[in-house]
């Protein structure tokens, strides 16, 4: 016969329970070899013309970016192209859809002011920047293009603006947004007049090149 001691007794076991971390994404491996296409950047944010390659790469059946390089000859903003580079790249090889990296680029402001596009306003050389990868996506069938025919809705305009009287601020060359950046003083006073580029500030002009 078993004789129990009261000094004994029997406990359970609890399991004890492991922190769960959260999954962490997965880096993209680059291969030996990928694909690229080249774009470049004519820019009165830069003084030189500015390089931009763009590599990609199958998945399952789809293209997808892998990194990006951006070059020229002008060093002293290549302390600027090697931080985009880095980053920009880091996203493509972490993210699943990194679109979002344009919202982002097209976020950043130029403190001197942008200028005018084929229409467009470009806020900063960052916002050139995202022009250039979203052409890439557009290209490269990454984003998404309306087919042709399929509508697209645009809001239009049907009232008219009440009559605008120009102040002498808006005459001022440092106030005016259809003015562009000039390569050499690098203020907002590059306009165009007589067939030619020319800077009411310093008096840089594209026709003596």
């Amino acid at each position: 016969m078993l004789n129990y001691s009261k000094e004994y007794r029997i406990r359970e076991k609890k399991e004890e329970k492991k922190e769960e971390r959260p999954p962490q994404p997965l880096t993209l491996k680059r291969p030996d070899v990928v694909d690229a296409k080249v774009y470049k950047i004519k820019s009165p944010f830069v003084k030189f013309n500015v390089y931009v390659t763009l590599g990609y790469i199958m998945e399952y059946g789809r293209k997808r970016p892998i990194e990006i390089f951006i070059n020229s000859k002008d060093l002293t903003h290549s302390a600027q192209y090697a931080v985009l580079t880095r980053l920009i790249s880091a996203i493509f090889r972490r993210a699943g859809d990194a679109q979002f990296i344009l919202e982002e680029l097209r976020s950043i402001y130029d403190p001197n002011g942008g200028y005018f596009k084929e229409g467009k306003y470009i806020h900063s050389f960052y916002s050139e920047v995202a022009d250039v990868i979203e052409r890439f996506f557009r290209d490269e069938g990454i984003l998404h293009v309306p087919e042709q025919g399929q509508q697209i809705n645009i809001p239009i305009k049907t009232q008219l603006t009440a009559q605008h009287n120009v102040t002498d601020d808006e005459n001022d060359p440092t106030n005016n947004n259809t003015f562009k950046i000039c390569p050499e003083c690098n203020n907002r006073t590059l306009k165009f007049e007589n067939g030619c580029e020319f800077c009411v500030q310093c008096g840089y002009t594209k026709c003596d090149k």
